[in-house]
């Protein structure tokens, strides 16, 4: 088995791209050998759906696309990665302003702490931002090392 397994994809910032960025991992994992039928695959796959959404909606036009960036440290963690080339990190919006919208990020760290993780951001090299999610593997790693995807 590989020490590190990696992939990743860049998608335009389109609503339509939050599908392909679920379907994406999705794929990935079950690939890994977590099938979508598990909690943990459902979560994951909610996680991702928030994090592409905010890549998407509050970019501003500023990042014409977004990366979703998949890694499985030693069959022990998983972590996904958005980034986008917008530098402002994410935040919690007022109480008020969270009726319709806002509370992403909230959801996100919520899931991904109930999974035993924790949520970070880094910037990046170009100015922009990644937001990392990273989880407990929970399954046993299948098939053959795996390339980027692009």
């Amino acid at each position: 088995m590989a020490d590190h397994k990696e992939v990743s994809v860049t998608l335009p910032s389109d609503p339509a791209s939050v599908a392909a960025a679920r379907k994406f991992v999705s794929k990935v994992l079950a690939e890994w050998g977590l099938p979508d039928s598990t909690e943990v695959g459902d979560t994951v796959r909610l996680i991702v759906s928030e994090l592409a959404t905010n890549a998407v909606q509050h970019t501003r036009g500023l990042s014409p696309t977004f990366t979703v960036d998949v890694e499985l440290d030693r069959d022990e963690r998983l972590r996904i990665g958005v980034t986008d080339s917008h530098p402002r990190y994410p935040r919690r919006l007022p109480a008020a302003v969270q009726q319709d919208n806002g509370r992403g990020m909230v959801i996100i760290r919520m899931l991904t702490a109930e999974c035993g993780g924790r949520l970070s951001v880094s910037p990046t090299d170009e100015g922009g931002k990644t937001v990392w999610i990273a989880l407990p593997w929970t399954a046993p790693l299948q098939g053959g090392a795996r390339g980027a995807a692009h």
